[in-house]
């Protein structure tokens, strides 16, 4: 399970939203992520999350940037993601603000982000603007950093891995 992650060439044209959350969540999860394992496939958060975003905002579109698929984007360029989870998270808004600058690489101006949060029925806002880019910024080098990695990130604490579906395969027999 160790083969080579994408070629330096195609790297930063590869990163999409799910590298970056997995990034800010936990290391490792990008690293197994980015070489082939998936095994969100077979989560059953996942599938309620995907019922959640199938279900709610059911007018919008999705914007599919080849990496990235953003939930949908209103008018004046504001970025909407769409989440399960019942607590906001720093994940969630480093998502958002890498679509901010893979849109902003296209020449569109951003104005920001929204995140939604149906089940708690709350909304958080995303600014953007030169500290949020050169976060996304850094967010990519350091996704990037991860993935050209030789070997996996340690893994977190177990407490941590609660809920994720990479637990069986960081914490199995």
């Amino acid at each position: 399970m160790n083969r080579p992650g994408p070629g330096p060439a195609d790297e930063s044209a590869a990163l999409g939203g799910v590298h970056i959350k997995y990034l800010h969540h936990c290391p490792r999860q990008l690293w197994l992520y980015s070489r082939g394992y998936r095994p969100e496939q077979r989560s059953d958060l996942v599938a309620f999350g995907e019922v959640v975003d199938d279900t709610t905002f059911t007018r919008r579109r999705d914007i599919d940037l080849g990496e990235a698929k953003i939930d949908w984007v209103t008018t004046g360029a504001v970025v909407h993601e769409t989440k399960s989870s019942r607590t906001p998270s720093p994940a969630h808004a480093a998502q958002v603000r890498h679509y901010c600058l893979l849109l902003e690489r296209r020449g569109i101006t951003v104005k920001g982000g929204t995140i939604h949060y149906p089940l708690i029925r709350r909304t958080v806002d995303v600014t953007w603007n030169a500290t949020a880019r050169a976060d996304a910024e850094r967010s990519e080098a350091e996704a990037l950093s991860v993935i050209a990695a030789g070997t996996a990130p340690a893994r977190l604490a177990r407490a941590r891995c609660r809920g994720c579906s990479y637990l069986d395969y960081c914490w199995g027999d």
